[in-house]
């Protein structure tokens, strides 16, 4: 009895409010006399042994309705094509979790129920229990009896068998959903997928590779993370008033387009109280209070079930493998959370695998035999993909993963795992100096991840690795990316150690070298004068470091038209690394190679042809032929006797150069650019005028492409081609 005296009998219902409230039943009628679906008539057993029927099929239990899809109109048009077709089609929809598969279904079924007049089913196939009831439910709403139902219950009669009887003798066609499937196990034991002409199977799973998913009649469709501007929109959809377009751009690029944490932010946003965080703000504080903020807007959308919260989705996928036999899973996902959200070479993991490096206090533990077994279930259950970066084979996680797993690594694993880290990308670093194109390549694919240990694993050791890693590709010609890299590892290095500590210093020696390299010349200047003040008060004046501040100052100087600046700090730094690396050193060497290209801008030819008279002999005994050294020294003799003007004998230097250049570095290396950009001013001035053009045309298109149309060398090649189509030829 209510409050007011009403009375309820049979099957009738009382609701009761004191506000405003929407009351939505749905009603299941069944024959005059019928039981329950599961028995006896005690209603489901309280000891677990029979699983109660779920609320409904017809309607898809999933906590609040997903928004307006974004980019799937391709695989929606598949799918909604497959509902209205002759049925008889599975269709297996795998992704990571919080990829947005459910949604994806959701609207599916939403399409056919509504505009092709299916009927929809939708059952929770997670779990045994909740497939093995659901299913059953199908059976009874197609026409099963309650005896029928009540011995499949019992386990007198197949109850798999008997749901697609009546799938099969459905006087409507339908389509039937078996979301989160993430154990194909389940499916599997059971027989409970299967074809039926009279309708549609749609499959949502984590599990990308099971066999199951390559029966005939079955299609499988990868779901990924959407693009930027599609996830931004998304936002837009969600907290209209939070932000525009652009602002919600910022907020999709740091989760990386993953649907589930864009629900949950726009969530957030559109539902906010006391605060009021715009888009702008919502984006500095992920990176202040990482991802996890994320999980705050779970309130607003489905509650605190692990599957929609970013922080616990994937532990599901790991508990699972973790019942599987593959605890280590675990452990080597936390140790990819150390390491960035891009591509990692599976090389990199190859030391684990031969028990090359200690890895003692790893929980759970890491035999080096589980190690294939461990990331095969890793990719099986779709938390890391296998992807191709430059032909290395790699695996790759969701950024807003890594994050939320590394969120939850104990105090003692986090500086275990921090160490196994470490060690790992400094046995794959190539040895310093390779200039090989493989070696490239890898120091690219590397770069990133020692950048994250400086965040993950914030130790002297992981400083001094990312430091030695930025300078690696800076040696590589890649400067853009090292000028990048080396502002956010000095940035850490000093916010870590301090400004003045060696690493730190080292950090920002990489900053002025590589800023030098992309045309900011007097900000490059700034940063070497800053470390050669900081190097000679802390070191002294003929520490090594401290000589090459000097030798890494002359270079902007050289390039702002301070010549006889330039030839003072380079003089001092050749000077001093003679007396303390020794004359032979190729370090020594190599500095010395900037003197005759100071000398000839200064148009001290007498001098400059003393030090090439030294300098290349000296190179050619102390060096290996193809050293990149001996190149660069004959390519500074190509420069001097072209500004000298004596383009005869600067012509077959400048050839050779340009021929070692493209055998030992490649085409598409920096130095390979100047040296043909050498070559056709030379072969200009002797009037080759069309083989000139030829040759500067392409310095001009490699330039823009990779260090982009304001570089100053972009511009001065530019006038350089335009001087040759213009311009009288030379004689």
């Amino acid at each position: 009895m209510s409050e007011l005296g009403a009375r309820a009998s049979g099957q009738g219902r009382i609701f009761q409010t004191t506000g405003d409230q929407y009351v939505q039943e749905h009603h299941h009628h069944y024959s005059v006399g019928a039981g329950p679906l599961f028995g006896d008539g005690a209603g489901p057993s309280t000891d677990g042994s029979r699983p109660a029927a779920p609320d409904s099929v017809r309607i898809p239990l999933v906590g609040r309705p997903p928004r307006p899809l974004r980019d799937r109109a391709e695989l929606c048009q598949v799918l909604s094509t497959a509902v209205v077709g002759h049925g008889g089609e599975i269709h297996v929809v795998h992704g990571m979790g919080g990829c947005g598969k459910t949604a994806l279904a959701y609207w599916l079924f939403t399409e056919a129920v509504r505009e092709h007049s299916r009927v929809g089913f939708w059952v929770n196939a997670s779990e045994r229990m909740s497939l093995r009831a659901g299913m059953l439910a199908v059976a009874g709403d197609r026409g099963a009896s309650s005896g029928e139902l009540a011995a499949a219950a019992a386990g007198q009669r197949a109850p798999a068998d008997l749901t697609w009887y009546y799938l099969g003798h459905s006087a409507e066609p339908w389509l039937l959903v078996l979301d989160n499937a993430d154990d194909p196990t389940i499916l599997e034991d059971g027989a409970w997928l299967r074809a039926s002409g009279q309708g549609t199977v749609l499959v949502t799973t984590r599990h990308a590779t099971s066999p199951l998913w390559h029966a005939p009649g079955t299609h499988r469709h990868s779901l990924s993370v959407l693009p930027l501007d599609d996830a931004a929109q998304v936002l837009c959809d969600l907290a209209p008033e939070a932000g525009d377009l652009r602002s919600a751009r910022k907020v999709a690029a740091r989760l990386d387009g993953l649907p589930l944490a864009l629900t949950l932010a726009g969530s957030h946003l559109s539902r906010q109280l006391l605060e009021s965080w715009s888009m702008d703000e919502y984006a500095r504080k992920l990176d202040e209070e990482s991802t996890a903020i994320v999980d705050r807007g779970a309130s607003g959308y489905g509650g605190i079930q692990s599957r929609h919260l970013v922080g616990r989705t994937w532990q599901l996928s790991l508990d699972a493998l973790a019942r599987q036999g593959l605890p280590e899973a675990t452990t080597v996902l936390r140790l990819l959370s150390f390491l960035a959200a891009d591509p990692v070479p599976l090389s990199l993991l190859t030391p684990l695998a031969r028990a090359e490096i200690a890895v003692a206090g790893l929980e759970p533990e890491l035999a080096p035999e589980r190690l294939e077994a461990a990331l095969r279930g890793l990719l099986d259950h779709s938390l890391v993909e296998l992807v191709e970066t430059d032909g290395v084979r790699c695996v790759k996680a969701h950024g807003v993963l890594l994050d939320s797993v590394a969120s939850g690594v104990s105090h003692g694993q986090r500086r275990v795992l921090g160490e196994v880290a470490v060690q790992l990308l400094e046995e794959a670093l190539p040895e310093r100096g390779t200039q090989t194109p493989l070696a490239r390549r890898s120091l690219a694919l590397l770069a990133p991840h020692g950048s994250r240990l400086l965040e993950t694993a914030p130790e002297e050791r992981s400083a001094a690795l990312g430091v030695r890693l930025v300078r690696q590709v800076y040696e590589t010609a890649d400067y853009g990316v090292a000028m990048v890299l080396s502002r956010a590892v000095a940035d850490r290095a000093g916010a870590l150690l301090g400004e003045d500590h060696p690493v730190a210093l080292d950090a920002r020696d990489v900053v002025g070298r590589a800023l030098f390299r992309m045309g900011h010349y007097e900000e490059s200047e700034a940063v070497h004068r800053q470390v050669l003040a900081r190097r000679e008060a802390l070191l002294g004046p003929d520490h090594p470091d401290t000589l090459r501040s000097c030798a890494g100052l002359h270079r902007p100087l050289d390039l702002l038209d301070r010549d006889e600046e330039a030839e003072h700090w380079l003089r001092r730094a050749i000077e001093g690394m003679r007396r303390v690396l020794g004359e032979d050193s190729s370090e020594t060497l190599y500095t010395w190679t900037s003197l005759p290209e100071v000398l000839s801008q200064l148009g001290k030819e007498r001098e400059c042809d003393a030090e090439l008279a030294l300098l290349i002999p000296a190179c050619e005994r102390a060096l290996p032929a193809d050293h990149p050294t001996l190149v660069m020294a004959r390519q500074m003799q190509a420069y001097a006797l072209w500004q000298f003007g004596r383009f005869t004998e600067a012509e077959p230097v400048a050839r050779r150069v340009l021929e070692d250049r493209m055998r030992i570095l490649g085409p598409d290396n920096r130095f390979t650019f100047a040296a043909r950009g050498l070559l056709a001013e030379i072969v200009y001035a002797l009037g080759h005028r069309g083989e000139a053009m030829d040759l500067m045309s392409r310095v001009v298109e490699d330039h823009e492409r990779v260090l982009g149309p304001e570089h100053p060398f972009v511009s001065y090649y530019s006038a350089a081609l335009d001087r040759y189509r213009t311009g009288p030829a030379a004689s």
